[in-house]
C-alpha cells in the first residue's frame, strides 16, 4: 500500500509540475501585459486573470502538500485582491516585486525535498515580508540590497542548473547516471509533436484505401480481359466454318471477300500470342498490386497501432482528482459522500480523456448537489447517512468503452423536470402527455432545465447536463440516463452511462448510398442492418414502422431526412428496402437507404470554421476512389427523424424564437458598466445602462426590460434596495434580477435572497460565460 501511495504521489507531483509551470507562465504574461499596456478598460480583466492563476496554483500546491508554495501564493493573493479593490496602485516598484515573487515561486518549484525545509522557508519568509510591506506602500527591491545581503531568490537561483525553456525541455530525454552515459529508456516529447505525428500517420489511411481501390480496379480489368478473350475464342470456330463455306461455294461470293476472310483468320491467330502476353502482364501487375496493398496495409496498420498506443492513458490519470473534489464539494453541502472507482486501469485516447474531464466533473457535481440527500433525510429513508457515488469504466466489444457514473440518492423527479421544460417553452402539454417517465427525465439534457430553486456557484443554471451530452456526442458517443425514485432503497438513485470510442479520428463506418449520394454512418451507433420487405412496412399513428426484434421500430428514409433524391422519391420503391437501425439510449430508428455498400475504416476530417456546425453532418472523409463523402451525425439524424415523422417523443422539443431580449445594466463603475454592456451586446441582447438604483428605477417606468443586472454598492440607491423596490411594484414584481457584486460574505448572499434576487454572482469568481448562462436561464 505504501508503495502505491508513493507512486501515486510521484505521478501527482509530476502533474502538478506541469500545471504549475502553466500558471506561472500565465501570471508572468499577465503582468507583462499590464505593465506594457496599462489600458484602463482592461485593468480589471487582467488583474482578475492573474488573481485566478495565483488562486489555482495555491489550490494545486495544497493538493500535493507543498505548504511553502501555498503560503507564498496566499500573500500574493492578498496583493492582487488589493489591486482588484483599487486599494493598491500599480507602479514600477510593484511590478518589479511581483516579477521577483514569480521568480521565487519558480525557485520553490525547482527545490528538492531536502532543500525545502531550510532554503524554502527562508525564501517564503522573505517574499512574505516584502509583499506585506508592499500592501502598506513600502517597497524593498532586491536590486537595492547589497552583496552581503543578497535576495534569497537570487542566492538560491545561483545554485540552480542553467534554465531550459519548456519547449526545449519537452524534446530532451532525461539522462540517468548510468554506466557508459546511456540515455534512459524513455524520452519526453511535447504533446503537440505527438499529435502532429498522429495526424500524419492517420493520413496514411487515404493512400491505403486508394491502393486497395486500384488493386480492385486492376483485378476487374483482368476479369474483363479474360471475358473478352473467351468471346473472341468462341468466334474462331464460326469464322472457320464460314471459310469452309466460302471454299465450297467460292463462285457465289466476290473474289475480294473470299481472299479477305483467310487474312482475317490469320490476323486473329497472330493476335493470340499478343493477347496471351498482355494477359500475363495484367495478371502479374494485379498480383504485385495486391501484394503492395497488403504490405502498405500491414505497415500503416502497425504504425497507426503503435502511435495510438502512445496516445493511450489509463483512466486513473483523470480520476485521481475526483476523490478530493468529491470530498470538498460534499463538505460544502453538509453531506457525507463516498466515491468508489472501478476500471481505472483501462486505457483510452488521451484526447478523449481530456475532453471528458469537464463532463465527468459536471456529473459528479450533479450527483452530489441534486442526487445525494442530507444525512438526516437519508436516515429517515432507511439509507446509510453516507451516500455513495460509483464511477465504473468497462471495455466493450467493437472498440467501445462505457463510463458509468451512478449515485444512490433520491433520483430525478420527472414531474419537476417536465414542469421546468414547459415553463421555458421547450415542450408543450400535448407532447408531455405522450412521454414516458424516462423520456420526461431525459429532458434534463436540454439547455436551461434545472430543478434547483436558486442559482448558485454550484448549480441552478441548467447547463451542466447539456454540456455533458454535447461533448459526448461531439466525440461520436452516446449518454443514457436511468433514474429510479420509487424503487427499493437498494436500487434507488440515478446513473449516467456514457459510451465512447476508444480512439478518435479513425473509426469504423458503414458506407451507404441514397440516390446518387454516398454517406458514412459511424458504426458505433449502428445496431443492425437488414432488408425489409415492402409488405412488412406498416403505418402506426401516421408513422411508418417495421417489425424488428418483436418491436415496432420507426422507419424514415435517409433521403427524406437529408433532402436528397432517392429511389423511393422518384417512384421506384423496391420490393426489399435496405435499412440501417441507429440507436442512442432508448431511441431506435430505422433509416431506409438505396444500398448498403459495406463497412470500412474511416478518417474523419472537419469541415472548417466556415462550416463548423452543419445539421446532420459530423465531418467528411475521402473514399479510396477519391470521392469526398459526408460523415453523418447520428444524434442529429435521430432528432431530424423525429421531426420528419409524426411527433410523440421528447426529441421534438423546439426552442421558441423570441425577439431580442432587453437587459438593464445598473453599475456605477464606468469600467464595469462598459464591460457588462459589451459582453451582453456581443451575446445578442439589447442593453440599456443606468448609473445607480434611482436612475434604473426611472428607466424601468419608461421602458420595458426582460431582466436586470445590477451591482450592489452604488450611491443614492444600492442594488439591495433596488431589488426590494422592484419586488414591491406590481408591474415589475416578476422581473428577474441578477446581482453582480464584490460582496461575497454569507450575510450579503442571504440578504440578496431575502430581497428577492434570482441570482447572486460574486465578482471574485466572475466569468462571462457564467453570467450569460444565468441570464439565458432566467429570461
Amino acid at each position: 500500500m505504501t508503495r502505491q501511495n508513493d507512486e501515486f504521489q510521484k505521478r501527482l507531483r509530476a502533474t502538478f509540475q506541469v500545471e504549475a509551470d502553466e500558471h506561472l507562465q500565465a501570471m508572468s504574461a499577465g503582468l507583462i501585459e499590464l505593465e506594457n499596456h496599462p489600458v484602463q478598460a482592461r485593468y480589471a480583466e487582467i488583474v482578475e486573470t492573474v488573481f485566478r492563476e495565483v488562486h489555482s496554483l495555491k489550490g494545486a500546491a495544497r493538493a500535493v502538500n507543498l505548504r511553502e508554495i501555498e503560503s507564498a501564493c496566499q500573500v500574493l493573493e492578498s496583493v492582487f485582491s488589493a489591486l482588484k479593490a483599487r486599494q493598491l496602485d500599480v507602479s514600477p516598484s510593484l511590478f518589479d516585486l511581483l516579477h521577483e515573487a514569480i521568480d521565487g515561486l519558480s525557485a520553490l518549484l525547482a527545490m528538492d525535498d531536502a532543500a525545502m525545509p531550510v532554503a524554502g522557508k527562508s525564501l517564503v519568509a522573505s517574499l512574505t515580508r516584502r509583499l506585506s510591506d508592499a500592501l502598506h506602500g513600502q517597497f524593498v527591491s532586491s536590486a537595492t540590497t547589497t552583496a552581503s545581503a543578497a535576495s534569497p531568490v537570487a542566492t538560491y537561483q545561483e545554485q540552480l542548473p542553467p534554465v531550459v525553456s519548456s519547449d526545449e525541455m519537452a524534446a530532451i530525454a532525461p539522462v540517468q547516471p548510468l554506466a557508459g552515459s546511456l540515455a534512459s529508456e524513455t524520452v519526453r516529447v511535447s504533446t503537440q509533436k505527438l499529435d502532429a505525428v498522429m495526424r500524419q500517420v492517420e493520413e496514411l489511411l487515404s493512400p491505403r484505401l486508394a491502393s486497395a481501390q486500384r488493386a480492385n480496379e486492376l483485378r476487374e480489368v483482368v476479369l474483363s480481359f479474360a471475358t473478352w478473350k473467351k468471346r473472341q475464342a468462341r468466334m474462331r470456330p464460326v469464322l472457320r466454318q464460314l471459310e469452309r463455306y466460302v471454299a465450297a461455294n467460292g463462285g457465289g461470293l466476290p473474289r475480294l471477300q473470299a481472299q479477305g476472310l483467310p487474312k482475317l483468320l490469320e490476323y486473329l491467330e497472330s493476335e493470340q500470342v499478343f493477347m496471351k502476353t498482355l494477359e500475363e502482364r495484367l495478371l502479374r501487375l494485379s498480383k504485385f498490386a495486391a501484394r503492395d496493398r497488403r504490405t502498405l496495409a500491414g505497415m500503416s496498420d502497425s504504425l497507426l497501432h503503435d502511435v495510438k498506443e502512445m496516445h493511450l492513458l489509463p483512466f486513473s490519470s483523470l480520476l485521481e482528482i475526483f476523490p478530493r473534489f468529491t470530498r470538498e464539494l460534499a463538505r460544502e453541502q453538509g453531506k457525507q459522500v463516498k466515491l468508489v472507482i472501478h476500471g481505472g486501469e483501462i486505457e483510452i485516447d488521451r484526447r478523449i480523456l481530456e475532453e471528458m474531464k469537464d463532463p465527468l466533473m459536471h456529473l459528479l457535481r450533479n450527483c452530489i448537489d441534486h442526487g445525494i440527500e442530507q444525512p438526516v433525510v437519508r436516515r429517515d429513508k432507511g439509507k446509510p447517512e453516507q451516500g455513495c457515488i460509483t464511477v465504473a469504466i468497462t471495455q466493450k466489444d467493437g472498440g467501445k468503452i462505457e463510463i458509468m457514473v451512478a449515485d444512490d440518492g433520491a433520483g430525478i423527479d420527472a414531474d419537476k423536470v417536465q414542469t421546468a421544460a414547459r415553463k421555458l417553452g421547450l415542450v408543450t402539454d400535448e407532447v408531455v402527455a405522450q412521454m414516458s417517465e424516462q423520456e420526461q427525465q431525459s429532458l434534463v439534457f436540454l439547455s436551461g432545465i434545472s430543478t434547483s430553486r436558486i442559482i448558485t456557484d454550484i448549480s441552478g443554471r441548467g447547463i451542466g447536463l447539456a454540456i455533458v451530452r454535447e461533448k459526448v456526442e461531439r466525440m461520436n458517443g452516446v449518454v443514457v440516463l436511468e433514474s429510479d425514485r420509487d424503487g427499493e432503497v437498494a436500487h434507488a438513485g440515478t446513473s449516467f452511462r456514457i459510451t465512447l470510442p476508444l480512439m478518435l479520428a479513425t473509426f469504423r463506418g458503414v458506407l451507404v448510398r441514397t440516390g446518387e449520394q454516398h454517406f458514412i454512418i459511424p458504426a458505433i451507433s449502428v445496431e443492425r442492418v437488414a432488408r425489409v420487405a415492402q409488405q412488412d412496412i406498416q403505418t402506426v399513428e401516421n408513422r411508418a414502422t417495421i417489425p424488428l426484434g418483436g418491436q415496432a421500430v420507426a422507419l424514415v428514409y435517409l433521403g427524406d431526412v437529408l433532402a436528397v433524391s432517392h429511389r423511393r422519391a422518384v417512384g421506384g420503391a423496391p420490393e426489399q428496402v435496405p435499412v440501417v437501425v441507429l440507436g442512442a439510449g432508448q431511441k431506435h430508428v430505422a433509416f431506409g437507404v438505396d444500398a448498403i455498400l459495406g463497412e470500412q475504416e474511416v478518417l474523419v476530417k472537419t469541415l472548417g470554421r466556415q462550416l463548423a456546425r452543419v445539421r446532420n453532418v459530423a465531418g467528411a472523409s475521402v473514399l479510396g476512389t477519391g470521392q469526398v463523402v459526408a460523415v453523418l451525425n447520428v444524434p442529429d439524424l435521430l432528432k431530424s427523424a423525429a421531426t420528419q415523422a409524426a411527433p410523440p417523443a421528447a426529441d421534438i422539443a423546439v426552442q421558441v424564437q423570441a425577439e431580442m431580449p432587453s437587459v438593464l445594466v445598473v453599475e456605477d463603475s464606468i469600467t464595469s458598466r462598459s464591460l457588462l454592456k459589451n459582453i451582453l451586446e456581443a451575446a445578442g441582447y439589447r442593453v440599456v445602462t443606468a448609473v445607480d438604483g434611482v436612475d434604473a428605477y426611472t428607466l424601468l417606468k419608461t421602458d420595458k426590460f426582460d431582466l436586470i443586472v445590477s451591482d450592489v454598492e452604488m450611491p443614492r440607491m444600492d442594488g439591495f434596495d433596488l431589488t426590494a423596490k422592484v419586488r414591491m411594484d406590481k408591474q415589475l414584481a416578476d422581473l428577474p434580477v441578477v446581482l453582480v457584486t464584490a460582496l461575497e460574505s454569507r450575510e450579503h448572499r442571504e440578504r440578496g435572497i431575502d430581497v428577492g434576487a434570482n441570482a447572486y454572482i460574486v465578482k471574485s469568481s466572475f466569468d462571462q460565460s457564467n453570467l450569460l448562462e444565468v441570464i439565458q436561464r432566467l429570461i
